[in-house]
């Protein structure tokens, strides 16, 4: 443990984040007087009153339940298929160059072009676990590829004075060279993956689910609502990303 981390400076550190927290509430506040029209802009207060309103049905948690299982199933996908990728592009120039143009189309081309694509060619239930893991999928690629390059080179040598086994060289030398990249990279993929996948039942509309409610929302001119579930979508976000890193710390740590 860090001891220059004290209970003061800890206290002094949740301080400046409630205070940033207080500062942009009231710039939300300032600009609710200014607009004076809810439908444009509710207040914090509004929205927060709407949000506690929905989370206290069963049906708000059931639609948040099967959003967060799609998005975590096209990440865990998406995960899986980019280290088997990464460590086969990395091993193979051929499939290096195979799959380089299609990677490349990925990360450019527009989220809302695969959604549209995806939707002739899946279910609405399946659209958002696809666009997620496709999200996913280069980011992890291009992190494992990246940790392979940069293994210590010197111990790769000692690996080979001392002919270590294939499985020995890999969980020895491979595997904890590659597994900073793979942490970093799965924490920038989680908030792809989320914002995609929300942004994939936007347009899809399956049934129960967060981007439908936001769709509807935004038809019906509900403006509290819309800002309500996009809070909703914040929050389970911030705490999706320290479960994930809870959980990284705690693997480390093994």
């Amino acid at each position: 443990m860090n001891s220059s981390i004290t209970p003061k400076t800890k206290g002094f550190a949740i301080i400046r984040k409630l205070l940033v927290a207080a500062f942009w509430l009231g710039m939300w506040q300032l600009a609710f007087v200014l607009v004076k029209s809810g439908l444009l802009l509710p207040s914090p207060y509004q929205t927060l009153l709407r949000l506690f309103e929905l989370a206290g049905t069963v049906d708000f948690w059931l639609k948040c339940l099967l959003s967060l299982l799609r998005i975590v199933e096209g990440f865990l996908l998406g995960v899986f298929a980019g280290i088997v990728l990464g460590v086969l592009t990395f091993r193979f120039r051929l499939l290096k160059e195979l799959f380089e143009p299609a990677v490349n189309i990925v990360k450019s081309t527009p989220v809302a072009s695969f959604i549209i694509l995806a939707l002739v060619w899946m279910s609405k239930d399946g659209v958002p676990v696809f666009i997620a893991f496709l999200m996913v999928l280069p980011i992890i690629q291009a992190n494992v590829s990246e940790g392979i390059r940069q293994t210590d080179k010197d111990l790769l040598e000692m690996a080979r004075v001392f002919r270590f086994s294939g499985g020995k060289l890999l969980a020895k030398i491979y595997v904890p060279a590659v597994l900073p990249y793979l942490f970093a990279g799965s924490t920038t993929a989680l908030g792809f993956a989320w914002k995609a996948g929300v942004a994939a039942e936007i347009l899809s509309l399956p049934a129960k689910s967060i981007g439908k409610e936001l769709y509807y929302s935004k038809i019906y001119l509900e403006t509290t609502d819309l800002f309500a579930w996009s809070a909703a979508v914040i929050v389970m976000s911030m705490l999706l990303e320290r479960l994930l890193i809870f959980l990284l710390d705690k693997f480390k740590q093994k």
